[in-house]
């Protein structure tokens, strides 16, 4: 019997949606106002699924204070009040659209949660407003 344990953490970042190939005119037509010069911000809203069968022991998928602390250290105080575009590395010469910094992301906190766990990261669901999100798992 697997079941999905989620945990919920919240950041602020600012970017901008440009290409860097394409012209002033071209970025303003295909992203608008997300590709303000002087950036944009949002109160993003990370939901982390971790699958697996409850350990017989703790009857936990995952320690939650451990998934939580991985998220946190990972993720989290890497992005947290940054510039998506500027001071993230595992950005660095991406797009920071929601699709990709959520596939980085996952490339971040599968392994981990993998070293720490026979469970394993079932799907991650990020929030950029409250009726724009992005799910991914992994494909």
């Amino acid at each position: 019997m697997e079941v999905c344990v989620c945990r919920v953490e919240h950041f602020n970042a600012a970017h901008k949606l440009y290409n860097p190939k394409w012209t002033k005119e071209q970025n303003d037509a295909v992203f608008g106002a997300c590709a303000n010069e002087n950036w944009h911000g949002h109160n993003f809203e990370l939901i982390v699924k971790v699958k697996g069968v409850p350990h017989p022991d703790t009857g936990f998928v995952i320690d939650l204070k451990v998934l939580s602390k991985l998220i946190k250290e990972l993720i989290i105080d890497k992005v947290d009040h940054k510039n998506l575009n500027m001071d993230v590395e595992f950005m660095k010469d991406k797009l920071a659209s929601c699709e990709n910094l959520i596939v980085e992301f996952w490339k971040i906190l599968a392994p981990a949660i993998a070293q720490v766990s026979s469970a394993k990261l079932h799907s991650l669901t990020l929030y950029e407003t409250p009726r724009n999100f992005v799910e991914y798992f992994g494909e």
